[in-house]
């Protein structure tokens, strides 16, 4: 099946955490020059972590999570949606960073199978498939900024959605990831600004798609990165989860 060499490079674009993005601004309050930024133990506690979502499993452990000399990209104005989607500091010289990985909780299943693997079609073991792997995993990451750092940082990303639409080349965890198209969305319009883009990427002959939003809060950056492998593979809708933007906007309040 042809399908399945893509699946294999999906996985592993989750394991590196990379895909692609959308964009759609909502305009807040300015940070001004004389921001604080969060130390690292604020931003540590400020983070969501396990218990703060419902359905969802926080790992915040970092050993899936790629560090920064592990994404390079060849093109500067696009660097900051790489680092978006690998849940790293869009922005420079941020003073303190953090990140987790939120994945869904697989319900358990209220029915036996009616058939075997043996007794399955092709399409029916590829409709199991994607069934099973139908889980949303989420990239949160969350980086603070002295001064104007926090806006500037808003605006590199904002300005990459328009600039990086045609798609960008980067290399996550030894992985080479192709972007072929960055798409702006309608963002959540949480914190002072906000922005949400879908990424298509290259996989194998098809096409992956991934969710990204990013939200300023006052001197503080918020990045969330979404794929979900069961809906990539059947082309249906899925979006950066509410429920995990809201738990981690309630937490920044």
């Amino acid at each position: 099946m042809k399908r399945s060499s893509g699946v294999r490079a999906a996985a592993t674009v989750v394991v590196s955490a990379v895909t692609l993005a959308l964009v759609t601004g909502c305009g807040g309050d300015s940070t001004g020059s004389d921001a604080k930024a969060l130390s690292a133990a604020e931003l540590k506690k400020a983070i969501i972590a396990q218990g703060d979502v419902e359905g969802y499993k926080v790992d915040a452990s970092g050993k899936r999570l790629p560090s920064e000399n592990e994404v390079k990209s060849t093109d500067d104005k696009c660097r900051p949606l790489a680092h978006a989607m690998g849940g790293l500091a869009p922005g420079d010289s941020p003073v303190s960073k953090a990140a987790v990985i939120a994945t869904q909780e697989k319900k358990k299943p209220t029915d036996k199978p009616s058939k075997s693997l043996d007794e399955m079609s092709p399409d029916e073991i590829e409709d199991s498939l994607s069934n099973a792997m139908s889980l949303d995993m989420t990239i949160v990451g969350l980086s603070s900024y002295d001064g104007d750092g926090a806006e500037e940082t808003f605006k590199s990303v904002s300005d990459a959605v328009k600039n990086c639409s045609g798609g960008f080349p980067f290399v996550m965890q030894g992985e080479d990831q192709k972007p072929s198209e960055v798409k702006p969305e309608k963002a959540s319009g949480a914190g002072d600004e906000s922005v949400a883009f879908v990424v298509k990427s290259d996989m194998d002959g098809d096409v992956g798609t991934s969710h990204v939003e990013v939200v300023r809060h006052g001197a503080t950056i918020a990045t969330y990165y979404t794929m979900n492998l069961g809906l990539m593979m059947t082309d249906k809708a899925y979006d950066v989860p509410a429920a995990i933007i809201d738990a981690q906007t309630a937490k920044l309040k």
